[in-house]
């Protein structure tokens, strides 16, 4: 039996469960080139106030925002730093694998007796 997934100390796991909820990538996306204040963002989420204070929490947990208080204001930004290091670890994970389907693919197609059909 395969154990249940749990915790890892992978910092790319937490940073990839941040970004897969809708929420939390359209915030994200807002805050891609500026600031926002956390208002604006439960806002363009559709979110109440508390719901989005704790998606934020998580991407921040995760690296992926920075915040700054501005007076009685939270600001958002994006860390492309840190999104850049979780984009190349995503592209490291999956570029062997799509190669060798890729190549399964074309084989496949250009080889009648493998089950495909030749174009």
């Amino acid at each position: 039996m395969t154990p249940a997934a749990g915790p890892s100390d992978d910092p790319s796991d937490e940073a990839i469960r941040a970004i897969a909820h809708p929420s939390r990538r359209t915030m994200l996306r807002l805050v891609w080139d500026r600031e926002r204040p956390a208002s604006e963002l439960a806002d363009a989420a559709g979110l109440s106030r508390p719901a989005a204070s704790q998606h934020l929490k998580q991407l921040r947990e995760a690296g992926l925002v920075t915040v700054r208080v501005d007076a009685n204001r939270r600001l958002y930004r994006a860390d492309l730093g840190r999104i850049a290091q979780v984009a190349s670890f995503l592209d490291d994970f999956w570029s062997e694998p799509l190669r060798r389907l890729t190549a399964a693919a074309e084989a496949k197609a250009g080889n009648p007796d493998a089950g495909g059909q030749a174009p």
